[in-house]
């Protein structure tokens, strides 16, 4: 009895085999040839034939192996997308501009997040080289200090397109906007609302959107004469409980500051709450103005004055930017492509109600 158990638990253990074009051909009594142009409905076969093979395809449960036909063509019809989070409003909308080219192109893609580690985005970018790839779309992470993890894509010819967090050497195409220009513009406009001791949060000045805002930052002040002080500089992770702790510092500061940069709407969001609890007025005692122009950005009392670029246009560039070198002859390009932004001035940083 227990030998019959065990017998009948190895059957159901063990798996079916898979049915290939020579089982269909030993059962039609045909060759293996014909039975492969059948099923790729290929000019010259037999109408007859081709659904007598068809027939017998269903019949057996027959499925078509795509992945030995995609090592054969050189081409997965996969694209690879490496992003910091999943978890980001911004993000999300990249990724959707993504899919709608991608689809409609025919390509799968495979999204990955690195969850701001280096060392996260070098295994993904592993995997993803052994999934055989036909490009890449990467957002570099928070720590991320070289791209040598995607040489190898780069030996095999495999397209890398960054986008938002990009690499500048000048060898690899990358999708952004002037982040310097905007920050300048967000600065100027606080100093153009009467602001002179401006805090800046920012994030880790590696990564080319922080360091470009920094700089915009620090530029803005300086051809307004005011003096750069590195103690209103606060680095951070630039989360939510980031811009609650830099609250706290702010609170602390003699004199208190009389306006607040950030380097995106997360983090100063978080920043405002604290503020407005201890009995701060926005924007009376302190202006304030992010970056991204995250949709709570809107509900915010008052609501925050912000940079708008579009994440659902930047997908969309950088997967066409992407599927144009995938079909070049020489996969690699220097191509850089700026997108524009546009400053939305909203009650947060208008004092006496007035428009810069």
């Amino acid at each position: 009895m227990q030998k019959n158990i065990q017998c009948i638990i190895h059957t159901m253990n063990k798996p079916e085999k898979e049915v290939t074009i020579y089982d269909i051909a030993k059962k039609l009594n045909i060759s293996a040839a014909t039975v492969s142009r059948g099923l790729q409905d290929r000019a010259g076969t037999n109408k007859d034939t081709k659904k007598r093979i068809l027939d017998a395809a269903a019949e057996m449960g027959y499925h078509s192996n795509s992945f030995a036909s995609k090592l054969r063509n050189k081409r997965s019809n996969i694209i690879g997308v490496i992003v910091p989070r999943l978890n980001s409003v911004f993000m999300s909308q990249v990724i959707a501009g993504i899919e709608k080219e991608v689809s409609n192109a025919n390509f799968t893609l495979i999204i990955s997040q690195s969850l701001e580690n280096m060392k996260k985005e070098a295994g993904s970018a592993a995997a993803m080289y052994s999934n055989r790839v036909d490009g890449l779309l990467v957002s570099l992470a928070y720590d991320t200090k070289s791209i040598e993890h995607f040489e190898n894509f780069i030996k095999r010819g495999t397209p890398v397109v960054f986008f938002d967090r990009v690499y500048e050497d000048k060898k690899h195409a990358a999708i952004y906007i002037d982040n310097y220009k905007a920050a300048y513009e967000v600065t100027t406009h606080l100093i153009e609302q009467g602001c002179k001791r401006i805090v800046h949060l920012t994030g880790n000045q590696m990564q080319n959107v922080y360091a470009d805002r920094f700089k915009g930052y620090k530029q803005a002040l300086t051809d307004h004469q005011i003096p750069f002080n590195e103690d209103m500089v606060i680095i951070s992770g630039l989360s939510s409980a980031d811009g609650a702790i830099a609250a706290e510092q702010i609170l602390k500061m003699k004199p208190l500051p009389d306006g607040v940069f950030a380097a995106n709407d997360q983090c100063v969001i978080s920043c405002m709450q604290v503020l407005k609890k201890e009995g701060l007025k926005i924007p009376e005692d302190i202006a304030v103005a992010g970056f991204n122009n995250d949709p709570v950005s809107c509900i915010i009392e008052p609501n925050l004055t912000t940079i708008n670029y579009k994440g659902y246009e930047m997908g969309q560039v950088a997967a066409k930017l992407l599927m144009e070198l995938m079909y070049k002859k020489g996969a690699h390009s220097a191509e850089n492509v700026v997108l524009n932004y546009e400053l939305i001035i909203r009650e947060s940083s208008l004092r006496n109600g007035k428009k810069s």
